[in-house]
């Protein structure tokens, strides 16, 4: 009955599955979208939200654009599994900065500030909503 309880031989990624960054990407654009939708109801607002819109594009096609590139042109020595399936990836433990994470709370870590961000943004109109005030008066 010496059953471990630890699994042992699993799998080290250095990278992200491609799910957990479509994901982070979705989050950005619910963010961009909740700001422009509820936060552009006067007229000297527009040129901030189009640089912040701006700003979010470049921070997702920056790395998208790398990943495409890395993609393209390997490293000879780099084999990575071209069809990693999720569950795959999410069980197994994920390096960074010298250490090992689960690969589900690599996934959490990654994806709770931005999805917090992109709530932050669409509570104040919501509030804003429930006690019949116009969206840009609930961030006031």
């Amino acid at each position: 009955m010496a059953r471990e309880l630890v699994a042992h031989n699993k799998p080290v990624f250095e990278h992200l599955h491609r799910r957990v960054y479509m994901a982070a990407i979705g989050l950005v654009v619910w963010y961009a979208v909740a700001a422009w939708l509820l936060f552009d109801r006067k007229d000297d607002i527009g040129l901030p939200l189009a640089m912040v819109s701006v700003l979010l594009l470049v921070a997702v096609l920056l790395p998208l654009a790398l990943t495409l590139v890395w993609k393209r042109h390997p490293l000879p020595d780099q084999h990575h599994p071209h069809q990693l399936s999720f569950h795959d990836w999410s069980v197994g433990d994920f390096a960074a900065w010298g250490a090992r994470l689960h690969g589900t709370h690599a996934a959490i870590d990654v994806l709770l500030p931005r999805a917090a961000v992109a709530q932050v943004t669409v509570a104040p109109a919501a509030q804003g909503a429930a006690i019949g005030a116009p969206a840009g008066a609930a961030a006031k």
